[in-house]
């Protein structure tokens, strides 16, 4: 267990770690816009490709009769850390970071005014983007699947420029740009059918590319 600059006790809930070869057939990149449909489902972000080129016909590999490899594909390292509460939880892959912030800790409800305690919160996240020297950044909202879906998608775009705005501010550089989408009630992270699953797919999530090394 670590603890936040505030004083908050985080959990690590998992640590994963994977570099296999299997079969790649990657969605395309995604382009740096503020409005519009979707262009990359949350979360399906092309990865790198195969480091390693791995010869099929190589008699070391030792393949059964008849067996074929499939193409290679990397699998990101993924860590995730979350408070024990579950308001904030921060992924790292080895291209991105995010964050993802319950909607209950940014807003009051229905609404897309943020609180003071709020700012602090996404005040942490531009000091981590100024860390990784990020110029693209993702702020994606979400909600539950309560009420009609058109009212879930204006609801979540409102959040995300709320925090998009903060963000702007906070970082105060002209040369990062901003893609900014509202998903509503798409892509939920729980099962919309208890008061525990909703308050988890009510977020607002924060993604940008991490330092190489």
């Amino acid at each position: 267990m670590t603890h936040t600059p505030g004083g908050r006790p985080r959990l690590a809930l998992a640590f994963t770690a994977a570099t296999v070869m299997v079969a790649a057939n990657f969605y395309g990149a995604v382009v740096a816009h503020a409005d519009g449909g979707p262009s990359v489902p949350p979360g399906t972000e092309a990865s790198a490709t195969a480091p390693v080129k791995v010869d099929p016909n190589d008699p070391d590999l030792k393949l059964p009769e008849g067996a074929t490899l499939a193409a290679p594909k990397v699998l990101d390292i993924k860590s995730v850390v979350e408070d024990q509460g579950g308001e904030e939880r921060r992924s790292d892959t080895n291209t991105d970071v995010t964050f993802a912030l319950q909607a209950e800790v940014l807003f009051g409800k229905d609404s897309a005014k943020l609180s003071d305690e709020a700012k602090s919160r996404i005040a942490a996240i531009a000091e981590e983007i100024k860390k990784q020297k990020s110029t693209h950044v993702r702020v994606f909202g979400f909600t539950d699947n309560l009420g009609s879906s058109a009212h879930g998608d204006v609801l979540s775009k409102q959040r995300a420029n709320a925090v998009q705005d903060v963000l702007d501010q906070d970082l105060n550089d002209s040369d990062i740009t901003f893609e900014v989408r509202g998903y509503g009630e798409q892509y939920p992270i729980a099962d919309n059918s208890t008061e525990a699953g909703r308050k988890k797919n009510r977020r607002v999530e924060v993604s940008f590319p991490r330092t190489q090394s």
